[in-house]
């Protein structure tokens, strides 16, 4: 099984620029897209019901802003859009689907760059978002975790560490909130097989960064620890154009 996750910066945009047919060719058995930034009334049909998958939408309030899909080609178990806290909810920022085997949330985590109240909110979903997992692992579930996390991890993770030490992205609570996560328990698949610097999945569109590979790891796919027999592969897919970022893809089986 084949899952795919991209930060898309806008569905209705990315449409424009082959994004249907990218689907169609690479075919995967689950999609998760972040910062779709609409409401499924806004979106044309091939959006709303793609051929042959199930989709379930999580959006914002606020028209325009963030938002979340998941295009899954076998019927989810279960829907859930959201943790249950209206002021995170309220946000469309997470959408889960129990697909039997496992319990998958896309998430599009906040930015904490625009100011100190963005980024209290964003360290406050981190640690809803942490009890939540916690509490589903715990049920005896197997949990996978895909999204745009909006923190680099390590060093290794971006291109300037040690200029964005004081960055919201890099700073040291967010990185110790990815090492909690890992101790809870899950693990960060892309790291499983690839230990090289420069796997990055998003770049400053304003610099033109891409085209130098001037980037940040941002975005993750992470699997409780009770799946890691089943994970074959994980990588990032940089040359697929259309957003700042790049999509990254996991293999598992059964």
């Amino acid at each position: 099984m084949r899952l795919i996750s991209w930060n898309v910066n806008g569905i209705r945009a990315i449409s424009k620029k082959g994004f249907l047919e990218w689907f169609a060719e690479e075919a995967p058995d689950i999609l998760c897209l972040q910062e779709t930034k609409a409401h499924p009334e806004q979106l044309i049909e091939e959006l709303l019901t793609p051929k042959g998958y199930h989709a379930n939408f999580s959006s914002a309030e606020k028209k325009g802003y963030s938002g979340v899909v998941t295009y899954t080609k076998i019927q989810p178990q279960s829907i859930t859009p959201g943790i249950g806290i209206h002021r995170f909810d309220s946000e469309g920022r997470i959408m889960i689907t129990d697909m039997g085997d496992f319990i998958l949330y896309n998430v599009y985590f906040p930015n904490g760059k625009a100011s100190k109240e963005r980024l209290i909110y964003k360290m406050e979903f981190y640690d809803a978002f942490l009890k939540e997992v916690i509490k589903t692992r715990e049920q005896g579930r197997s949990v996978i975790i895909c999204g745009d996390v909006n923190t680099a991890h390590k060093p290794v993770d971006l291109t300037h560490p040690k200029q964005n030490q004081k960055s919201s992205g890099f700073l040291p609570e967010e990185r110790a909130w990815i090492d909690k996560l890992m101790e809870a328990g899950f693990t960060d698949t892309l790291r499983i097989f690839h230990k090289e610097p420069e796997l990055y999945t998003w770049w400053d569109v304003r610099t033109r960064a891409r085209s130098r590979n001037v980037g940040w790891r941002i975005d993750y796919f992470f699997i409780s620890e009770n799946m890691k027999d089943n994970i074959v592969s994980a990588s990032t897919l940089p040359d697929v154009m259309g957003s700042d970022h790049c999509p990254i893809d996991i293999t598992i089986s059964f």
